[in-house]
């Protein structure tokens, strides 16, 4: 089933439509596993990145209300909660004592707060460069560009270059979801639509500001919406070549309006090897441990991902929604987890340049 569209990935070929589905379909998951870690090693050899990394959340507050999501409350709800710059940088600094030597990149993003101006934000992220000049800030979805925007009345352009002034180096790639209308008006009716997730990131791209793309899986969706997806990112990177990563983001069903099952490990590595072949001009993909958990992150190596993120330190998003792993590891356990699956660690920073190369032939812990 699968020799015409192996054929065209050992050739160097681009992938259709038709070609991605296929592929999802197929009960033939160590053949499709084999092509994607084929295609993996062409872009990075036989290296996994990771990153010493910490996640501030500064409200779950959200004017939004997205069915999926466990993680956001409304203001003065029980469970509500708010940080204040202070409280931001104070972690940050106890956090940097912890990890020696300190973690490299700072990631933050939040509920859209109803009170919150635009100022804030350039406030927190000037402030913390200010304390932290050396730390890379990943900040703000696509999401959250528009939110500024409309509360600002200022435009996306210009909301993109204040923020770069003030200390934003890249962007995460959440709230992409699924961009089908349909799917989206049952996920999320009131969040950025799709072509504004798309519109924001290619403006992002065109201020020098490098992105990472996402999408949510395993809930409402089927094999075509998933793939319409993929190649309307890998459509905008031919025109950009903005995005850094791809992560596919497992749905986790605790907590929330839309409930459903977790996705099983089969689809979690299918998804991984399917975004690995049809992406073809993305550089990096991303097995997201906190979602798919330490091993299966793991097995995803071998499936066609070369990144398993980083060391997190205090997830709040997924866990809210019932996520099983950790909510933080080690840069240790993480060296671990990728020599035991036959990689080389590289420890990144957050454009990809290598900070370290760890030695396969001596175990962490001598």
């Amino acid at each position: 089933m699968l020799a015409k569209t192996k054929n065209k990935v050992l050739s160097g070929k681009r992938l259709s439509k038709e070609d991605a589905i296929k592929l999802f379909e197929t009960d033939d998951i160590f053949t499709l596993g084999k092509l994607a870690s084929y295609a993996a090693r062409k872009k990075n050899g036989n290296k996994a990145y990771f990153i010493k990394n910490i996640h501030i959340n500064p409200t779950n507050i959200c004017v939004n209300r997205c069915k999926f999501c466990a993680f956001s409350r409304s203001k003065g709800e029980e469970g509500a909660y708010e940080m204040t710059i202070d409280e931001i940088i104070h972690k940050l600094r106890a956090m940097s004592y912890e990890l020696q030597p300190p973690y490299s990149e700072v990631h933050i993003v939040g509920g859209l707060h109803p009170d919150w101006p635009f100022e804030y934000y350039l406030e927190m992220i000037s402030r913390i460069k200010k304390y932290f000049p050396k730390i890379c800030i990943k900040a703000f979805t696509a999401t959250e560009i528009d939110y500024f925007s409309r509360i600002s009345g200022k435009g996306i352009v210009e909301i993109l270059t204040e923020l770069k002034r003030h200390g934003l180096d890249t962007m995460p790639g959440g709230g992409a979801e699924i961009f089908d209308i349909g799917v989206r008006n049952q996920l999320c009716p009131e969040k950025l639509s799709g072509e504004g997730w798309l519109a924001v990131m290619k403006a992002a791209h065109k201020a020098g500001i490098k992105t990472n793309a996402t999408m949510l899986y395993g809930h409402v969706e089927n094999y075509g919406q998933r793939v319409d997806h993929l190649l309307r990112l890998r459509e905008l990177q031919d025109k950009t070549k903005g995005f850094q990563a791809f992560i596919p983001l497992a749905y986790h069903p605790k907590n929330n309006e839309i409930g459903g099952t977790y996705s099983s490990g089969i689809d979690d590595l299918k998804t991984i090897a399917v975004s690995r072949l049809v992406l073809d001009n993305f550089s990096h993909i991303k097995a997201y441990w906190i979602m798919l958990g330490e091993k299966l992150s793991q097995v995803a190596l071998l499936f066609g991902a070369d990144d398993i993120d980083g060391t997190i330190i205090d997830e709040k998003v997924t866990h809210s929604a019932g996520a099983l792993s950790s909510k933080g590891l080690t840069a240790g356990e993480l060296i671990n987890m990728i020599k035991k699956a036959g990689k080389v660690p590289v420890e990144r920073d957050s454009f990809y340049r290598k900070l370290k190369v760890k030695s396969q032939k001596r175990d962490v812990n001598e």
